[in-house]
């Protein structure tokens, strides 16, 4: 592999004097020879200098900063524990994310909870575990939590959802900052500088800052710092209290590398973009420095994790296409066919054979979309060769199904020649348990 293709896998890969693929260590093919084919295999020692890259970079530039992960990218309790070790705050999205939070008791003031429809017993769940802050989409949901509130006799902290109007442009179903979003309060209808004129008359909620999110991933740097000054500017006009702008937080949406041809700004990168502009904004505007928040999920899991698959079919229509079939699929990645996303493989079993046939990489399931990877140049093809693809730490395992009655990948996680189980390959009795006869 080149110095660009090591880039998209975990930092402690390498080739083994068996010319195998080996993450955190372990040789893949050990891996696979003991747990099988679909496996995820996430690498701890990427997981941690991720997390210690986006603290470092940006309370570097700006000391009053919290790292939040994400956790709709992949959650797991393992994974929470690491995050929880590496001080970070936590983003859920939903009542079983938020519960799995509460199962290894993470501090629950560094909490975020998402969402443009929590349910009334996932916003009653979230004030009973006291989380830190409720990020508020909508009218309804702004009306909903101060009643609920008020039963229970609490103050809540929450933060405003705004949709600023600008454009990151990615793929359209990752874009959320527009202005036709199903998510936030729109600077451009009014509704945002509603919101906050409404939130002053909630007597059990405290408006403690901003939120918005543009999307993901986004490889440019202009949007967030166009958003933040647009923001900013947008704030200043209301007049707050200085109470009311405690935090800021311009989400998350970093990209990651997924083919070596599109690597993404280093986290630097991004860290300067955005401070400079928090900076540069609320000084523009007479407003005070808020803390920062920044809410990592895909550029702090992503890279760490690798699937695995073994080949089985392959079909060659002469002048047109040769398709290598691999054990999984769309089941446990759903990204080609849902964002028409990229990745890079490779032949983990035989990692210095040299390039020189065009393959697609297909998978099992009963859908023509179920491609992972469109022509690729690899090295020639045999049956139970092992195929690993990289950068599938993120959404991956997230967004997994039972379609066709597959059972779900196991999970590894890696580190200094060890393996470890982190969740155990579903198996068709657990795909049965839960039918009523």
């Amino acid at each position: 592999m080149n110095k660009e293709q090591f880039q998209l896998f975990p930092i402690k890969s390498d080739i083994n004097e068996l010319d195998h693929l080996s993450i955190g260590g372990c040789d893949t093919i050990k891996l696979i020879n003991e747990f099988g084919t679909p496996l995820y295999v996430y690498d701890e020692f990427t997981l941690t200098e991720m997390c210690k890259t986006f603290s470092n970079e940006f309370k570097s530039r700006y000391s009053n900063t919290e790292i939040v992960y994400a956790s709709k990218a992949f959650s797991n309790s393992a994974i929470f524990k690491i995050i929880e070790k590496e001080k970070l705050g936590l983003d859920v999205v939903s009542g079983g994310e938020l519960a799995l939070a509460e199962s290894i008791n993470f501090p629950s003031k560094k909490i975020y909870f998402h969402g443009n429809n929590k349910t009334k017993n996932e916003l009653k769940q979230a004030l009973i575990y006291q989380v830190g802050k409720i990020v508020v989409d909508n009218f309804y949901e702004l009306n909903l939590l101060n009643a609920l509130a008020k039963d229970l006799n609490v103050i809540q902290d929450i933060t405003l959802r705004l949709s600023p109007g600008i454009d990151p442009h990615t793929h359209t179903y990752t874009t959320t900052g527009t202005l036709d979003s199903k998510f936030g309060f729109s600077l451009e209808t009014g509704d945002a500088s509603k919101a906050f004129e409404l939130s002053k008359h909630m007597s059990n909620l405290q408006l403690t800052g901003i939120h918005f999110h543009l999307g993901s991933p986004i490889f440019e740097l202009e949007p967030y710092s166009v958003a933040i000054d647009k923001v900013l500017e947008f704030i200043s006009k209301l007049k707050l209290e200085k109470q009311n702008l405690l935090e800021f937080s311009p989400g998350g949406g970093f990209a990651i590398g997924y083919i070596e041809k599109q690597l993404p700004p280093p986290i630097s990168s991004y860290a300067d973009t955005i401070t400079n502009a928090l900076k540069a904004g609320c000084s523009k505007y007479g407003l005070a420095l808020p803390k920062l928040v920044i809410e990592p999920g895909r550029s702090i899991i992503g890279r760490s994790g690798v699937a695995l698959y073994k080949t089985g079919s392959v079909k060659e229509i002469p002048n047109i296409r040769k398709y290598v079939s691999v054990d999984g699929g769309m089941g446990d990645n759903i990204r080609p066919a849902l964002y028409d996303s990229k990745y890079h493989a490779v032949v983990a079993n035989r990692m210095s054979d040299t390039k020189k046939d065009i393959i697609t990489i297909a998978g099992k399931f009963c859908e023509s979309g179920d491609i992972l990877v469109k022509d690729i140049n690899m090295p020639k093809i045999n049956h139970e060769d092992i195929i690993a693809i990289p950068a599938s730490g993120a959404y991956n395992a997230a967004m997994a199904s039972n379609y066709n009655m597959n059972p779900r990948p196991p999970i590894l996680l890696v580190n200094k020649g060890n393996a470890q189980l982190i969740r155990r390959g579903e198996t068709y009795s657990d795909l049965m348990q839960y039918d009523v006869v």
